[in-house]
Parts: structure tokens; sequence; C-alpha cells
């Protein structure tokens, strides 16, 4: 397969966990709330594979710009989700400059920024919680809006989640590694 089909599946792939994170709402609102802590187990996969084929500035930048512009053409981008996905994919692109875009150590740290993404659009239930309210409200099934309030409220649980994802990152990296060996090998 051309690596820019690879690049393609690779985008589509990570917008896919960007869906389900979302979808994950469905079950309950802190399912939505939270899911960014534990998504970076799929997000490791999509990004060293991305990484391996971008051997230069772009894995994270296409990733999180791919998702971006998806989600300002379907209407689902707000500032927080904006600034956001475009600091982190920022963040990550320097770490791997200057580690190396060809060390393991370059994609590793790299993805520590890049894997709260998701909290970036999921950003809005605390920046504009009314407006995500009333947006519940319209969308969701009757009664939804008040399971989001106990949620949306609870700011250490969200601490918790935020801090938790440094270490899942760190973990999902290393066990992407483990499992797409050719490619973990393929950096130094």
């Amino acid at each position: 397969m051309k690596p820019f089909f690879k690049i393609i599946l690779m985008a589509l792939a990570y917008l896919a966990i960007f869906i389900l994170g979302a979808s994950s709402g469905i079950i309950h609102p802190a399912c939505y709330a939270y899911a960014g802590a534990v998504l970076p187990f799929l997000f490791a996969f999509v990004y060293l594979f991305t990484c391996s084929e971008i051997r230069s500035f772009g894995a994270a930048a296409l990733l999180n710009g791919f998702v971006l512009v998806l989600f300002l053409l379907a209407g689902e981008a707000d500032t927080p989700c904006i600034i956001g996905l475009s600091v982190l994919a920022i963040l990550a692109e320097l770490i791997r400059y200057f580690l190396g875009y060809d060390t393991i150590k370059g994609v590793r740290w790299s993805f520590v920024p890049l894997s709260f993404s998701f909290f970036a659009y999921s950003a809005h239930w605390w920046t504009d919680t009314e407006g995500s309210l009333a947006a519940a409200v319209e969308e969701m099934p009757a009664g939804y809006d008040q399971l989001m309030i106990p949620v949306i409220d609870n700011i250490p649980m969200l601490i918790v989640a935020l801090l938790l994802t440094v270490p899942v990152a760190i973990l999902s990296i290393r066990l992407a590694g483990k499992v797409l060996k050719r490619q973990d090998s393929s950096f130094r």
C-alpha cells in the first residue's frame, strides 16, 4: 500500500476514535467527559504508525488537523476545540522536532501532549456549560442534561482524568511499540 493511502487510512482511524469517544456519552455523560483518559490506548497505534510513515514535520499536525477540518465542516468545532487541537499538535511537533523525527524517544514524548486531544474536543462542557446543557436538551433523551450537571461540576474528577492521561499515554505508546514491532524498530 502506498504511503499516502496509509496516512489517509490512519487519519480516518484517528477520526473514528474521536467518534467512538463522543459516542460513549450515550452510555452516560461521565463516559464522554472522561473518555479522553483512556483513548490514548487507541490513539497510540495510529500515531506510531503515522510517525513511521512521516519522518518529518506533520504526523501530529496531520492527525489533529484532519479531525479539526472535518469538525469545522460539521459545525462541531468550537473555540476551545480549535485552540486545543492546534496547540496540542504544535507541542507534539515541537517535541518530535527537538528529540528527533527518527527517534523512538521523539515519538514517545511527542505523544504525551497529543494524547490530550479528545479533551480539547470535550472542553466545551467546562468552557460553555450553558450551551452544552442547552444542546443536550435538544439532542439527547429527556433528563440527559440533568445527568451532565454533576459530571461537569465534579472538577476534582476532571483533574484526576487529566493527570491519569499522562501515564496512560506513556504506557499506551510503549504497548503500541510492542504490537507494531516493525514500525517501532524503524526508529533509532
